[in-house]
């Protein structure tokens, strides 16, 4: 026990860091993509990564994929990304979290860098979620859910799922559908000036409030679309991310798992698993 505690605090005093840093950033376009598969699609993020950090394939140590992908032709994201952008011989992992997905390989990327093991990894989100039709993806999102309890017997998809919180939050706050609306306006304004974005058109509150119903109170312009898209950040050590002109440090992140069945939550007008991954991201930022 001995030995292994004085080997562990070796490592700890020579190699562990507690300074990360976002040293490149790369983003595709979103959007249904017909003319790119899932490697291509990931390459645009992954280049784009690499040359605003001004590395090399080389000097990646790891690459951590966050992908749900049950519904894309390719489920072994990490070797296909790997093999496409010309990262053979790194270590890779695939990591999925739902919707936190992307935050969860930044995540398993940090621990990597503070574990002393890397000094540089690349982390990439992508989905594909058109390679399957709509009345798919829906069943499939809906499945993310207690399939039992919530889905089975309850028919219950997401949009649904959320509907409820919105007339939680309405009951509860007072809020109007044209508050939720104005949420879409504003939305559609940033995205019309943003070239990766799936839609880039502005919208006016008539054109959100006329939409028409998804599931109530939720409209079509509330809803998120069903996209192709992926993004990446370059994470390194303060070792190497000191030599580097523009970079952003990452002081804390929170993480939490929530309630997987709806009929136990005990507030509708919150999620459990964000409030407290919250609270820990603060706690550790002060």
């Amino acid at each position: 026990m001995l030995k292994v505690e004085k080997v562990f605090t070796s490592i700890k005093g020579d190699s562990m860091t507690s300074n990360v840093a976002i040293i490149g950033v790369g983003h595709s376009k979103f959007g249904v993509r017909n003319d790119v598969n899932m490697a291509e699609l990931a390459y645009e993020a992954v280049k784009q990564a690499l040359d605003t950090s001004n590395l090399e394939q080389k000097d990646i140590d790891f690459v951590v994929v966050g992908n749900m992908g049950v519904w894309s032709s390719e489920i072994l994201t990490p070797a296909m990304v790997c093999e496409y952008s010309g990262l053979l011989g790194k270590g890779s992992l695939r990591v999925e979290a739902a919707c936190a997905s992307g935050s969860a390989a930044i995540s398993v990327g940090l621990d990597k860098i503070r574990s002393g093991q890397c000094d540089t990894v690349l982390v990439l989100g992508l989905e594909k979620m058109n390679e399957v039709p709509t009345r798919t993806v829906v069943e499939l999102i809906g499945r993310a859910g207690n399939y039992f309890w919530v889905f089975e017997n309850f028919g219950m998809t997401f949009p649904g799922y959320y509907a409820m919180h919105a007339t939680a939050y309405m009951q509860k706050y007072g809020a109007t559908e044209e508050d939720l609306a104005l949420v879409a306006v504003k939305n559609h304004y940033y995205g019309a000036k943003n070239p990766y974005a799936h839609f880039r058109k502005e919208i006016s509150l008539e054109d959100a409030l006329n939409s028409p119903y998804i599931a109530w109170p939720l409209k079509l312009f509330d809803c998120c679309p069903i996209t192709d898209g992926a993004a990446a950040v370059v994470l390194a050590s303060e070792r190497i991310a000191q030599e580097v002109d523009d970079k952003i440090w990452i002081i804390s992140q929170g993480s939490s798992t929530g309630y997987f069945t709806v009929s136990k939550k005990d507030d509708l007008t919150s999620i459990y698993s964000a409030r407290v991954a919250a609270e820990m991201a603060y706690k550790k930022a002060k």
